[in-house]
């Protein structure tokens, strides 16, 4: 239930594309009334200067993983990993999040493939015992070759719930892993430690699914969002015929496209291109691909994800403006507010504007990170 009243004020507010010093902001019953700048209303909690932004929209991350499967072998309590997963969000300032899951199952890499269900599962049953604190959703993370993923993905997609579907193909040699080596060392550290001869075998695998059942796996994935009304992403476009594919079967988000040149056949082709807040954080890609700050400066960035560090996205947005000099602070927070909550059909959220919804993060800047004061969801504290 939404506090029945919000008041902030003294407050640096963050608009969709202005900035408000010295900016106070009321909420009613969970949702925006009005704010200003100037004089506060009565009994208004002081902000003492700190910046007040929308709550962040994460549209892809998988680091619920990490929660249910905190070792090889070893799996969590479900309900238990959620409730961990969403508390670091929330402190992380992310009051949505699309939670990423595998609508699929390889034997010999690790042991969360196959767990979709289970996980969402969980979710819903944390979700209905108001156990939670920032909003959740789920997107299915595609593998498109693998033999049983459209029959896995149709068990899942009539959910609720379900906001996203991504299509990805991490055959080695193309796309994201077009340096097989790479591969080679994302699997060795991932997965406790695969030998050559095993890697060999996970590789010939993936190449004979992916002559045997990628095309026709494509179409049927294509078809069931479609059929469900539910938006599709493409993943690791690296070159322009396959940005012309996304945008030709009309995918609504590139999530980390690999080049410039795919980015920028996807941006103009009305895509919205999501990098990660990782690799321009650190710097770059750790795949050796398109760095976020290219992308950015190129003008084709539209949404960052925090991918596998939930700090990351908060960081990435306000470090977003020396990056890119050209973005300024309102539209670098648009690319972990508004953009995405727009991109997944989400309108009520996403910008402080009269009508929408009390999602809100303050923010005190510090030399080295940016520090998380407090959080409210539809106008409850939330962290």
């Amino acid at each position: 239930m939404a506090d029945d009243h919000l008041a902030l004020a003294n407050a640096r507010l963050v608009l969709a594309d202005d900035l408000i010093e010295g900016g106070w902001i009321v909420a009613a019953n969970g949702i925006i009334s009005e704010f200003g700048r100037g004089r506060p209303p009565a009994r208004a909690e002081d902000m003492a200067g700190d910046l007040v932004i929308p709550g962040l929209v994460e549209l892809h991350t998988d680091h619920i993983e990490a929660h249910y499967l905190p070792r090889p072998k070893v799996h969590w309590d479900p309900l238990s990993a959620v409730v961990s997963y969403d508390g670091q969000l929330a402190v992380c300032g992310i009051t949505t999040v699309l939670d990423s899951l595998r609508v699929w199952r390889e034997e010999g890499v690790d042991d969360v493939g196959g767990e979709a269900t289970l996980l969402a599962n969980a979710i819903a049953a944390a979700r209905a015992a108001d156990m939670l604190r920032a909003d959740h959703f789920l997107h299915l993370r595609c593998e498109v070759p693998m033999p049983d993923v459209v029959e896995e993905a149709r068990a899942l997609i009539g959910r609720d719930d379900v906001r996203l579907l991504s299509l990805m193909d991490h055959t080695p040699g193309q796309r994201q892993f077009r340096d097989e080596a790479k591969l080679r060392d994302y699997y060795r550290g991932k997965s406790g430690g695969l030998t050559d001869s095993e890697l060999d075998a996970m590789f010939i695998k993936r190449h004979e699914h992916a002559a045997r059942h990628g095309a026709e796996n494509y179409r049927a994935l294509v078809e069931l969002a479609r059929h469900h009304g539910t938006p599709l992403a493409s993943h690791d476009d690296t070159t322009a015929e396959h940005a012309a594919l996304s945008v030709g079967d009309g995918v609504s988000i590139a999530e980390f496209p690999t080049t410039i040149e795919a980015a920028h056949v996807l941006h103009c082709g009305g895509v919205r291109v999501l990098m990660g807040a990782p690799n321009l954080v650190r710097g770059g890609s750790h795949s050796g691909n398109m760095a976020t700050s290219e992308a950015a400066q190129a003008g084709v960035l539209d949404v960052l994800s925090s991918d596998y560090v939930p700090a990351s996205l908060l960081m990435a947005a306000l470090v977003l403006p020396k990056a890119a000099p050209a973005i300024e602070l309102p539209a670098a927070l648009r690319t972990v507010t508004k953009t995405p909550a727009e991109a997944v059909g989400l309108t009520d959220r996403g910008e402080i504007a009269v009508g929408k919804r009390a999602d809100l993060v303050r923010i005190r800047l510090t030399e080295r990170v940016p520090l998380v004061r407090s959080v409210w969801r539809i106008g409850q504290r939330v962290a």
